[in-house]
């Protein structure tokens, strides 16, 4: 969990997780924009039962 804190006063506003959040500091009046950096991506899909790790094709022949 991650602390979101005033970019002024530093007082904690938060503890959590955010993808965007605007929120008024409570002790200094400060507006305070929050953005994820990065957001999480996609997790990877599951691969192909046919194909191995490297693409090759565990039915017979290699592809070309």
């Amino acid at each position: 969990m991650e602390e979101i804190r005033c970019g002024s006063c530093a007082k904690l506003l938060a503890r959590g997780t955010a993808e965007m959040l605007e929120i008024k500091c409570s002790r200094c009046g400060t507006i305070n924009h929050v953005r994820v950096k990065n957001p999480p991506s996609e997790r990877p899909r599951a691969s192909d039962s046919a194909q191995d790790t490297h693409g090759q094709d565990r039915r017979g022949a290699s592809p070309p």
